[in-house]
């Protein structure tokens, strides 16, 4: 085996194995939509940070990763990060051919200052999961799917209603926002947001939701829990135009416990198959202890992100 920088020339060949570990994981997630064509891999031959693996004229396999960018993940290193397109590997000896990929293209990231390193990989391949882990990567986050059908199986909320947030709700919405940020900042997560005043932070929320729909639960006049709703997610199933992903959910501690999040999906996910989408996708972070127990109950897993970061005296050297 030989590791070489990827290159144009590899696209194509590279394609071909992506291509094939997606369809793997569709024939365990039938829910995944069907994708002719995957994103265009040239990008990440000419920012020189892939590499790829061969053996003769045979591509083993290949990773590859994004531009670096500062303060990744609310962090103050300077971050990169590899989606489920941009590697692939042969079956044999799949775990080897990704750790000496790994070794190789992390040496080119960290002399480019690159300390957080960051692998979508598919939720059952173990054995590429196995070997990040042996190199000292832990999971972050998760990207989750279901049909656009309801959920079923709980006893229906007393004394709540639902409805799509229309401008009334706004304020609230935005202030459950903050408290989910808020959570996100606690132990066992510790993802530090930028601290605003509160009139900043709802300007910079309408600019960042703007593309957003929101679904309430409605206790009277005040909102119990939200879901928000975007066109796409964090990777390229979730861009099928039959699918519709949650990237934004809250619901207030003293709601908690009763059915009050199931009947605001079930109501979403009936508002939205009538308007003809299938499928419905969730990313969340799985080291969130209330996300990571939720979300599993309902959707399954295709994905799982792995992090690995690096010790800053190592890019001294």
């Amino acid at each position: 085996m030989i590791i070489v920088d990827f290159e144009r020339k590899h696209a194509e060949a590279a394609a071909e194995l992506a291509m094939a570990g997606y369809e793997d994981e569709r024939r365990k997630v039938p829910s995944l939509p069907e994708v002719t064509e995957l994103p265009d891999l040239t990008p990440f031959a000419d920012n020189c940070l892939g590499v790829a693996a061969f053996e003769g004229e045979k591509m083993l396999g290949f990773l590859c990763c994004h531009e670096p960018w500062e303060h990744a993940f609310q962090s103050l290193a300077k971050g990169t990060f590899s989606p489920i397109h941009a590697h692939g590997s042969v079956k044999e000896n799949r775990g080897k051919v990704y750790q000496r990929m790994y070794q190789a293209a992390a040496e080119k990231w960290v002399k480019k200052g690159i300390a957080y390193h960051s692998i979508a990989l598919y939720a059952h391949e173990e054995t590429a999961l196995s070997a990040f882990f042996d190199y000292g990567f832990g999971r972050r986050c998760a990207d989750a799917i279901r049909m656009m059908e309801p959920l079923g199986n709980y006893t229906p909320p007393v004394g709540i209603t639902f409805k799509e947030e229309d401008g009334k709700e706004k304020e609230q919405v935005n202030r459950l926002h903050r408290m989910l940020k808020e959570h996100m900042g606690k132990s066992p997560c510790f993802m530090g947001y930028p601290v605003r005043e509160e009139e900043e932070d709802t300007e910079q929320l309408q600019e960042e939701k703007s593309g957003s729909r929101f679904f309430t639960a409605m206790d009277g006049e005040k909102v119990a829990a939200y879901v928000e709703v975007t066109d796409r997610g964090e990777n390229f199933a979730t861009q099928a135009e039959d699918m519709r992903n949650i990237c934004g959910a809250y619901c207030l501690p003293e709601y908690r416990g009763r059915n009050i999040y199931q009947g605001l999906l079930d109501y979403m996910i009936l508002c939205l198959k009538k308007e003809g989408f299938l499928r419905l996708g969730v990313d969340y972070e799985s080291f969130n202890p209330t996300a990571n127990v939720f979300w599993p109950k309902y959707f399954e897993i295709y994905t799982k992100s792995v992090v690995r970061r690096i010790d800053e005296c190592a890019l001294e050297g």
